[in-house]
């Protein structure tokens, strides 16, 4: 059994900070990506940053210079530092690993729960 837990999120001003953490727990042999999406009523689910296994990082363009993700391969844990916070920032933000487990041949992607984030104006 695969878990990703989530924290952090809650509310905020617009120009304002808030930090998520995600850690995965479980059978796990490898993670290859681990990363935070996002998802507002009505909208598809969007990347907002990622991570690889050598901690080569990947953001979306609306965060870059504002977002940063940092990840502890140890701990297998992901945090994403958001800065200057804006109004269309809000959302539920999903944590994605992609990994094996000890049965698995292959990598699969895995969710967790989404914590919302709202940032007012």
């Amino acid at each position: 059994q695969v878990q990703l837990v989530e924290s952090g999120g809650g509310s905020v001003q617009a120009g304002g900070s808030l930090s998520l953490s995600c850690t995965a727990s479980g059978s796990i042999t490898s993670i290859l990506t681990m990363g935070w999406y996002r998802q507002t009523p009505g909208k598809e689910r969007e990347l907002v940053a990622s991570t690889t296994d050598n901690d080569e990082a990947n953001y979306a363009d609306s965060v870059k210079g504002r977002f940063t993700i940092s990840r502890n391969n140890a701990n297998r844990t992901i945090n994403l530092q958001m800065g200057s916070l804006k109004p269309e920032d809000t959302a539920v933000y999903f944590c994605n690993a992609r990994l094996r487990r000890l049965i698995d041949l292959h990598y699969r992607n895995y969710w967790g729960q989404g914590t919302q984030v709202t940032v007012s104006s």
